[in-house]
């Protein structure tokens, strides 16, 4: 068996601690079975992190990203997916500013999941 199959294990670091296995994906909790408290711990540390934004205008920036991506996972999108190609349709101009709306993730979600539907 050649070393590039064979599964590592991860050193043990001097203090002698072990450190925790990543969880598989298949065993993850769904995001909309979070416990309250752990809701509360979350949106507690975004706030904690928005505390070293710099400025004023970084920290308006740090919340309007901020809550573009909690809405994305909310509506159980990728954040990444969802900026990108909202960003993408404002600065080309393929999405005119009257129909903005269009963008709302749960909108966006919806116009998607036709288009998927569509497809099949």
């Amino acid at each position: 068996m050649s070393s590039s199959t064979t599964p590592t294990t991860p050193p043990i670091p001097e203090n002698g601690t072990v450190p925790p296995r990543p969880v598989p994906q298949a065993q993850r909790r769904p995001r909309e079975y979070l416990p309250p408290k752990e809701v509360e711990r979350l949106i507690a540390l975004g706030r904690k992190n928005a505390l070293f934004a710099g400025s004023d205008s970084g920290a308006r920036t740090w919340a309007i990203l901020a809550s573009l991506i909690n809405t994305a996972k909310l509506n159980d999108l990728d954040p990444q997916t969802y900026l990108a190609d909202v960003l993408e349709r404002m600065i080309s101009g393929r999405t005119p500013v009257n129909r903005l709306d269009e963008l709302l993730a749960w909108n966006w979600k919806a116009a998607r999941d036709a288009l998927a539907t569509a497809a099949a």
